[in-house]
């Protein structure tokens, strides 16, 4: 039922497709991205990282609370947001409550377009703008690490050592992009946050990829057209491009068939496709 992509640094599993359910984990981050199901091997997630509260993206949020609560998971899941839907989520949830046999608690973490949250010692996930109808946000993973400085760059290691332990400043940090995750957004995201074509891993909503479904009426929808991706395929330095959330109007194998015919060697040779084999979607 799950796809899983490998992309070097990460591990990027789920499913979406455009309109009806998305649900991804990225497991070296802790990280689930959107709730439009529940699957169970996503039970374990640190954190949710909602992109907007369109039902086929948090629809599914009370089965998974309950599916962690069946599985053990007492702590509340830390749930990040757009800041305007926060109350709503959670009124949506206390309304379920009476349902079940327990609460339906989270930890909200509302936020705002720009705010940083640390979510551990060295990471930390900085939210932007996306482009959508309702308020809507995407989600950029940063680590921070110590970098020797060049001129210690010749001293031994155990020398190193004892000079941190006496507290000497031998590193700066240095920032350190992991990965992010946009979707539901007008294409104009990407020229907003420039960050995106450096990411090593960007997770990007492609929702329509041919003459299917025109330019103009995929803006209107405020999706992404592959032929906006295609625009700027030589601006595009990502290690690797997982696109995701394509609409029904085609089966699952046609899509990489498309990607390979339709995009340019520049960007094809960074394209993930995160599509289940075969030629039916699940569900």
């Amino acid at each position: 039922m799950l796809s899983t992509l490998k992309t070097g640094r990460h591990t990027v599993r789920g499913l979406s497709l455009g309109g009806v359910y998305t649900s991804l984990m990225v497991p070296e981050l802790g990280a689930m991205f959107d709730v439009g199901v529940a699957p169970r091997s996503f039970a374990g997630a640190k954190r949710l990282f909602l992109s907007h509260g369109h039902a086929d993206h948090v629809g599914a949020l009370m089965s998974f609370l309950g599916l962690r609560a069946l599985m053990g998971h007492q702590k509340p899941l830390e749930v990040f947001m757009p800041a305007e839907i926060c109350e709503q989520v959670q009124t949506l949830l206390a309304a379920a409550t009476p349902l079940q046999r327990y609460a339906l608690e989270i930890h909200p973490r509302p936020m705002e377009p720009g705010q940083e949250i640390a979510i551990s010692k060295n990471l930390s996930v900085r939210s932007f703008r996306t482009f959508h109808p309702v308020p809507s946000l995407g989600y950029l993973f940063v680590r921070r690490v110590d970098k020797l400085k060049p001129a210690f760059a010749d001293l031994p290691g155990p020398e190193i050592g004892r000079r941190r332990k006496a507290g000497e400043d031998l590193f700066d940090r240095v920032e350190r992009l992991e990965l992010a995750y946009a979707t539901d957004t007008l294409a104009r995201v990407l020229d907003s946050q420039p960050v995106l074509y450096e990411v090593p891993t960007l997770i990007l909503e492609c929702t329509f990829l041919d003459q299917r479904k025109s330019l103009e009426a995929s803006r209107k929808g405020c999706h992404i057209h592959l032929d906006e991706l295609i625009e700027r395929a030589e601006r595009f330095r990502n290690q690797a491009l997982v696109l995701m959330h394509f609409s029904q109007l085609y089966k699952p194998a046609e899509v990489p068939e498309i990607l390979a015919k339709r995009c340019p060697a520049e960007l094809s040779a960074r394209v993930h496709a995160l599509v289940p084999k075969g030629n039916v979607w699940p569900g």
